[in-house]
């Protein structure tokens, strides 16, 4: 038999190259923007009527004044991610999974993601002044809302609050706070102060889980890719788990009790939606400790199954107390 010959065959192979915008789009992570979804929680714990959130208005209707709100936090959030990656290149290098990311790959060039962040906060601004005109006035507060979420988030963590220990975590869950806020302020509504614990209580539950991971999945390493990492242990963030944990039962309680859309009589309907939230946190609690999962709380909830679904049948839940005992 004769041989085959290879020569050139190297030549005349295609030499793929990355597509920009498929790799900036990776980079503006749209699998977390499940995140924003906290800015709809005015909708439901808020101090006024479910009617007001489908009355139309001289402006858009509200509904869409909040779908608006998650459009406009999603565009600050990509612009926020894509400033993080650029500052931490060389140290996501240094991670087993984010060394694959946009930027630290070498795919996707760091003046690309310069200007894509530049032109993202500068086009959610006057989105973030249109939603908040209603009926020809202008109250600025969901501007003030975002502009503080971008500034804190983008600018005070990446650069400085991300290597101060505990105020680093802190941090990250005011900025689910802070979608809530922008919920409420896009609605010109009041919600309830125990809420915004619960968000905040909730963000700290995931940020100290993602906290954990990093550890073990590093180990020796940690201090490598996140300076922050070498002030923690892990029978540190147990502890902060467990307090957090039976905090945020605690806190949902109280808000679902006390939430003053839902009928109080002859008992607060939206206690329904309890064991929801219990069974939620220790699932979470079960694919952090017993999964070795928790790295990336937004793709967990999308990928389990068991997760995802509790939280469609809380949403249901609410959703359905709302509808049918109208207070």
């Amino acid at each position: 038999m004769g041989k085959v010959s290879t020569e050139g065959a190297t030549a005349t192979m295609p030499i793929t190259k990355p597509n920009v915008a498929s790799e900036l789009l990776r980079a503006m992570r749209p699998r977390q923007w499940v995140k924003n979804a906290f800015v709809f929680a005015a909708i439901a714990f808020s101090e006024g009527r479910l009617w007001r959130f489908w009355e139309p208005t001289i402006g858009p209707a509200p509904l869409l004044r909040v779908i608006g709100a998650f459009l406009a936090f999603c565009m600050a959030a990509s612009a926020i991610y894509l400033i993080n990656d650029l500052v931490d290149i060389e140290k996501d290098r240094a991670h087993p999974k984010k060394r694959n990311r946009p930027f630290a790959s070498g795919r996707l060039s760091p003046v690309v993601g310069m200007v894509a962040a530049t032109l993202l906060i500068i086009a959610v601004l006057p989105l973030a002044l249109a939603l908040d005109s209603n009926q020809g006035y202008l109250d600025w507060d969901f501007l003030v809302v975002l502009v503080t979420y971008i500034a804190i988030q983008g600018f005070l963590y990446t650069y400085w609050l991300k290597n101060v220990v505990i105020l680093d975590i802190l941090v990250l869950a005011a900025g689910f706070v802070l979608r809530a806020a922008g919920g409420a302020a896009v609605l010109d509504v009041l919600i309830t102060p125990w809420l915004l614990v619960c968000m905040l209580l909730l963000a700290l539950f995931l940020g100290i889980g993602k906290r954990r991971h990093e550890l073990t999945l590093l180990e020796q390493g940690a201090g490598e890719h996140r300076r922050i990492l070498q002030e923690y242990s892990v029978p540190m963030l147990d502890q902060m788990m467990a307090i957090v944990t039976a905090s945020i039962i605690m806190a949902y309680s109280i808000t679902a009790f006390l939430a003053p859309v839902a009928p109080q009589k002859p008992y607060p309907m939206l206690m329904a939606t309890i064991p929801f939230v219990i069974y939620a946190i220790f699932r979470y609690l079960y694919l952090i400790y017993q999964r070795g999962e928790g790295g990336a709380p937004d793709e967990l909830i999308l990928k389990d199954l068991p997760l995802a679904g509790s939280v469609v049948l809380w949403g249901l839940t609410v959703l359905g107390v709302l509808l049918m005992f109208p207070n």
